[in-house]
């Protein structure tokens, strides 16, 4: 018995519609996925990059940032995750590699109190002449002020809760983003933790690395010593 005509070009036409509705599904996902289309920083960007990660209070409440560290170590990018209480002793080892040359590109992070702590660190390596690629706070828990930059400062807070935006002093130098993310289902204790949040964090590093081929300018913070001027203006460009 031969197969009906009009059944065989109907079959044929629902296929095709098959096909095409499966493409637009994966073209969709990649358009509301963009980390999928995205591509990772090359072996030696990452190689030269540090990412420190600041924990908050009892260094138990930020758990979520030894997760981003894992998934950022898998992508062959150094990490340090500690305590906020460790800004300073952490910023004068990312300065000694720095100038070292064993790091290009520094990035950091701070969850909560970690968080509060990283204008401070970003004041101390502007000091002493290192510049900061780029900066995520996570809810910051007192208010926070930027006095000197890193080239991109991103402050994602809770605004109905206990965090806070960052405000920018006058004359500040690099990029502030205050991202406000209430209403999303996160809290103080679950921000670092949430996927979409660590999904966002790891996004924003890998591009920060992307652009690493043109480092920021060292920037000495206003009424530095004139020692810590000189020795950014010494120091070997690096690319």
């Amino acid at each position: 018995m031969r197969p009906n005509g009009r059944h065989t070009a109907g079959a044929s036409r629902l296929s095709a519609i098959r096909v095409w509705a499966i493409c637009l599904l994966l073209l969709s996902a990649v358009a509301i996925n963009p980390t999928i289309a995205r591509a990772a920083p090359s072996q030696a960007a990452a190689a030269t990059t540090h990412v420190y990660l600041l924990r908050g209070v009892l260094n138990i409440f930020s758990l979520g940032l030894d997760t981003i560290g894992a998934r950022l170590q898998a992508q062959g990018i150094p990490v340090t995750v500690a305590n906020f209480v460790s800004w300073s002793s952490l910023a004068d080892e990312a300065a000694t590699a720095y100038r070292a040359g064993r790091i290009k590109t520094i990035v950091l992070v701070g969850h909560s109190s970690g968080a509060t702590a990283l204008p401070d660190m970003i004041a101390k390596l502007n000091q002493l002449g290192v510049p900061v690629k780029l900066a995520i706070g996570l809810d910051s828990v007192f208010k926070t002020k930027l006095s000197t930059g890193a080239e991109r400062y991103i402050n994602i807070y809770i605004g109905d809760g206990p965090g806070e935006p960052v405000r920018a002093a006058t004359g500040l130098r690099g990029k502030l983003d205050n991202v406000d993310v209430r209403g999303t289902g996160v809290g103080h204790i679950s921000i670092d933790k949430n996927e979409a949040i660590q999904r966002r964090v790891i996004a924003e590093i890998d591009a920060a690395i992307m652009r690493s081929r043109a480092p920021a300018a060292p920037v000495a913070e206003p009424g530095a010593p004139r020692q810590a001027r000189s020795a950014a203006a010494t120091a070997p460009a690096r690319n």
